[in-house]
């Protein structure tokens, strides 16, 4: 199997696991309970949370554990006071983020072709109604970065305005940095971000945990009420054995970020010198492990189907709306064409691959791309 998808799951660290796996067990005790040993697991829990805080610059307090980034996202969204239009939302961004948005009224932001911000079009929607602004670090698709930084800095401008003509609505910077941590240095205050969410599923820890980064001056809601775990924002008893999983991933990746960009940026360059007769989509400003292919004339979801008969796992973009056969929103923000769009291949790199599969990928990859298009003129 050659799998080249890192960017819908990971397979979880070795060392993530092994940290995991007496928490399942031996130490199975409720961080809540009042006795010693549950002492011990709410220690080791907190000291978890503030290895994740400390990747991004932030304390564990900063910090509230969610059940992945779907939900971080949502609960990010309950800092909004008002009930409508207050929100401004990437055109690119990640269903968990649009559907929230289009819950509260929110108004998109368009991209420029190279999938980046359009920083005028976010300039000229920014009103004295607008209190949160969410923006992807990365996005999930393109692996396209956003230049968070201007972005801050606008929102900086905004509310120093703002504070001139006593306007009193807060504005606030959310982002979804889900696909950053295996190759980025995050730091929420070079960032300027008030807002921030993790997914331990994509940097090599288990899935269903998450975070959300929240600022000390933001105020959230609970989605969910009951014992006022995480400082009544996520009530539930807590998923030790889960964070203590996503925190040792998250070293892992801190640690590897150098090593991983090299690592990528070089098998990418091989495949892109091997592949034959495609479109680059994502030519720059990207993450090193994301390649986006265009095959225009051919269907990608029937090339999908015959790389995985040969063992070649790729993808069309977000699994969750590929799996419901939905054309990319993201690639259709970019400008693609209905034909493009139903042409282009997702192909993300990661631990699990060798340079002798990029070598075999590529083969393998331009037989099938090959053999479609001789069918197709077959066909005629």
């Amino acid at each position: 199997m050659i799998y080249l998808d890192h960017a819908a799951a990971t397979p979880v660290l070795k060392e993530a696991l092994e940290a995991m796996m007496p928490y399942f067990s031996d130490v199975f005790f409720n961080p809540s309970a009042a006795y010693l040993p549950a002492k011990k697991v709410a220690s080791d829990y907190e000291a978890a949370k503030a290895t994740i805080a400390h990747a991004i610059g932030a304390k564990a307090s900063d910090l509230v554990i969610t059940a992945g980034a779907t939900e971080a996202n949502n609960l990010a969204f309950t800092a909004i006071q008002a009930n409508a239009e207050s929100v401004l939302y990437l055109a690119t961004e990640h269903d968990s983020v649009r559907r929230i948005a289009e819950q509260c009224g929110g108004t998109e932001v368009k991209v420029l072709s190279n999938g980046i911000i359009d920083l005028s079009d976010l300039k000229s929607k920014i009103n004295d109604q607008i209190e949160l602004i969410s923006i992807s670090l990365v996005n999930n698709e393109l692996g396209v970065l956003q230049p968070l930084a201007e972005v801050a800095n606008l929102i900086r401008e905004t509310k120093i305005d703002r504070m001139k003509r006593g306007v009193k609505t807060q504005l606030l910077l959310h982002s979804d940095a889900s696909q950053a941590l295996n190759l980025l240095d995050i730091s929420v205050s070079r960032l300027g971000v008030d807002l921030l969410t993790l997914n331990a599923a994509k940097v090599y820890g288990p899935k269903g945990v998450g975070a959300l980064y929240v600022s000390h001056d933001v105020r959230l809601k609970p989605l969910t009420y009951g014992g006022g775990q995480e400082n009544g924002l996520r009530s539930g008893t807590e998923n030790v054995p889960g964070v203590i999983g996503f925190a040792a991933a998250v070293k892992h990746a801190k640690e590897h970020v150098n090593g991983n960009r090299k690592k990528y940026a070089g098998w990418k360059k091989i495949l892109l010198q091997e592949l034959k007769d495609y479109e680059l989509i994502n030519k720059k400003h990207t993450l090193d492990n994301f390649i986006v292919l265009c095959y225009n004339g051919l269907d990608a979801e029937r090339l999908i189907f015959l790389l995985e008969d040969r063992g070649v796992y790729v993808s069309t973009g977000a699994a969750c709306a590929t799996s419901k056969g939905v054309r990319s929103h993201v690639l259709k923000a970019i400008g693609l064409s209905d034909s493009e769009i139903a042409g282009s291949l997702r192909i993300s790199l990661g631990r699990t691959n060798t340079e002798e599969q990029i070598h075999d990928a590529a083969r393998i990859i331009n037989e099938v791309v090959q053999s479609e298009k001789e069918r197709v003129k077959r066909n005629g």
